[in-house]
């Protein structure tokens, strides 16, 4: 069935739009409507679109931010707050700068350490030099460098200075590899005593003006200095935490308040606004199914901010509403199909229920065997309960069904000799038929079970068109009264003479045949005249006649066709047989020497081909033999905004 709806529009003030969203309408299942398109009239020419822009994004990006920063970085699932927006976006921001100027204080300090270890690592190559660097770097006729050389080239370094009065080198570090040292020379001579090291791969060293005493003295300073930075920065770093911690409930429940006013904010698509420099209001509108209508009108009831309007008359809209079928658990998986169709217009008939039933007797009869039913019946139950596949639970039906069909037919995995059959065995039974001859029982059946099928719809279809108030086709179309009192006297008359009785007299047959003819043959001219239209014909009488009759024996033509169509339900119930034999006969079972594995493969093969044959084989009976008689699937689907 499908589920009423009520038409609702809301009004406050503009910016109260957001408090009702979260507050009231998110507990509701409501599809919105664009309130430009559907509530613009002359009433309302000052309808303006509500502004788009999304106020809380950064907030709430702001806020996840500072949730990953708490232990576990993953916020509390489906959390309530009662929290206020303005006291969430307060909090974030205040919490956020505060952590900004800190993170500010902690890279200056770090560039500070930096620094100061890049001084430390200089100086420390020449903590045994014990002269104030100050003193060296004011030398003004003497000239100074500070440098290293590779270990192995110091000794020639070492031997010129000691024979050479230019020069004075004082070793000050050494390392595995290195050794660093400073030397004096005359600035007269600097270049040349300069040129002499750099030829034994002396690399200088230059040491900025910053320090102030001994190499040692500036050691400790700066080491002492490191370790105060460092400090520092873990006492910075520990406020932060200690910021979090102490806030983590009021940042959780700030997030949770962000997330939900950041989600909703798509919202403001669908509204409008008065333009009303004053006193703008907002105006909002969608669909709500009727039975929670009263529910939210009781909550809006006591908000004396908010105005709303709840509507069954749907005839000032400028869309039909929406559909929402609404069926018993056993019927709702094979909405699947209705929906793969086409879901049915709102005040359509759902043909749901008909599909669960006609889809699994189908089935069922096409694939009847009590083995292979009960594992289609558990397997497809099992998926179900697992991935919750609407899929899964048909087959689960349907595999019921089959193995009702397969108790009467007697079929157990393809065995015909272990239960009796309650009915008969599908690929034996024959039956004797007038001017047919002998034709297996199961076509019979089938062809007798589609005729019922083919006249139930169209009572369907007369019952739709009733309630729509349309004459021609409840009484003179196809699949119409007409239609019905041909096709039910044609399956009369046939039930008679196949069963050997007597046939109605002339008069009778006339009125069941040639009558409803000459009314579908005529139904624009008398359809025209119930509805008071004209002209009757439309264009012109000839073309009237030679439309007519190609259109009546097309009616015919159809009739004959949809009704060996079902021919296939009992076809598929012999092949099924038919293959379990050819199975049976691999497995050496003639012989008496039967293989299990052949046997258990031979189901598993049969089970899965056919099972998906018979499944789009009913599938397309339903679509092409039912639907098409009363059914027009051009609904559309009720979404709501919140999903529950």
């Amino acid at each position: 069935m499908i589920e009423k709806m009520k038409f609702i529009s809301i009004s406050g003030p503009k910016d109260d739009l957001d408090r009702v969203v979260n507050q009231v309408l998110s507990h509701y299942p409501i599809q919105f409507e664009h309130a430009l398109t559907e509530l613009k009239s002359a009433s309302h020419s000052s309808l303006v679109p509500y502004p788009a822009a999304n106020p809380y994004r950064e907030p709430y990006q702001k806020a996840k931010r500072l949730i990953k920063r708490l232990s576990g970085g993953k916020p509390e699932q489906s959390r309530q707050s009662s929290m206020e927006i303005k006291a969430a976006v307060s909090l974030v921001e205040d919490t956020l700068g505060k952590l900004t100027a800190s993170q500010k204080k902690r890279e200056e300090l770090l560039e500070k350490v930096k620094s100061d270890r890049e001084l430390l690592e200089q100086i420390e190559l020449y903590q045994e030099l014990d002269f104030d660097i100050p003193a060296i770097l004011k030398f003004t006729h003497i000239k100074y460098r500070f440098g290293r050389v590779q270990k192995e080239l110091y000794p020639q370094l070492e031997r010129f200075a000691v024979v050479s009065s230019d020069v004075i080198l004082y070793k000050c570090h050494e390392t595995d590899h290195y050794v660093s040292l400073i030397y004096f020379t005359p600035a007269v001579l600097a270049n040349r005593i300069d040129a002499m090291f750099v030829s034994l791969q002396f690399e200088k060293i230059f040491l900025p003006d910053q320090f102030d005493g001994t190499p040692k003295e500036e050691t400790e300073r700066l080491e002492k200095e490191i370790s105060g930075l460092e400090h520092t920065y873990r006492e910075l770093e520990t406020a932060d935490a200690s910021l979090l911690s102490a806030r983590s409930k009021e940042l959780f429940d700030a997030l949770s308040v962000l997330k939900s006013y950041n989600d909703n904010a798509d919202v403001h698509k669908y509204a409008a606004c008065i333009h009303d420099d004053a006193h703008p209001y907002y105006l909002l509108c969608g669909w709500i199914p009727a039975g929670q209508a009263d529910a939210l009108r009781k909550e809006l009831l006591p908000d004396h901010k908010t105005f709303f309007v709840f509507e069954d008359s749907r005839l000032q809209r400028r869309k039909t509403p929406p559909t929402r079928l609404k069926n018993l658990p056993f019927f709702r998986p094979f909405e699947l199909f209705v929906r793969m169709y086409g879901l049915p217009a709102y005040g359509e008939f759902d043909p749901t229920i008909i599909v669960a039933i006609t889809y699994s007797l189908f089935f069922g009869f096409m694939f009847g065997d009590f083995g292979q039913g009960l594992l289609l019946l558990v397997g497809g139950f099992l998926l179900y309960k697992w991935k919750g596949m609407e899929l899964a639970a048909i087959v689960s039906c349907c595999g019921f069904f089959s193995a009702v069909f397969g108790l009467l037919f007697g079929s157990v995995f393809g065995f015909e000799d272990i239960l009796p059959a309650l009915w008969l065995h599908p690929a034996k039974a024959m039956t004797n038929l007038p001017f047919v001859g002998r034709l297996n029982t199961v076509f019979v059946v089938a062809i007798a079970l589609g005729m019922c099928m083919i006249l139930f719809t169209m009572l369907i279809n007369m019952l739709i068109n009733f309630k729509n108030h349309d004459p021609e086709k409840t009484w003179l179309d196809t699949n119409g009264l007409a239609g019905f009192v041909f096709y039910a006297g044609l399956a009369t008359v046939s039930v008679l003479f196949m069963t050997g009785r007597s046939i109605p007299a002339f008069g009778v047959l006339l009125v069941l045949f040639v009558l409803p003819l000459l009314l579908i043959f005529l139904k624009e001219p008398l359809s025209a005249f119930l509805l008071k239209k004209s002209p009757l014909i439309s264009g012109g009488i000839g073309m009237f006649f030679v439309e007519g009759l190609f259109e009546l024996f097309e009616v015919l033509l159809s009739y004959f066709s949809n009704t060996l169509s079902f021919v296939r339900v009992g076809a598929f119930a012999v092949s099924h047989a038919a293959m379990m034999e050819v199975v049976l006969m691999l497995a050496g079972a003639e012989s008496g020497n039967l293989n299990p594995l052949v046997v258990i493969l031979g189901n598993l093969f049969v089970c899965g081909m056919e099972g998906l044959i018979v499944g789009i084989q009913v599938l397309r009976l339903e679509y092409y033999e039912l639907f098409s008689r009363f059914y027009q699937g051009t609904g559309r689907e009720f979404k709501p905004f919140y999903q529950k």
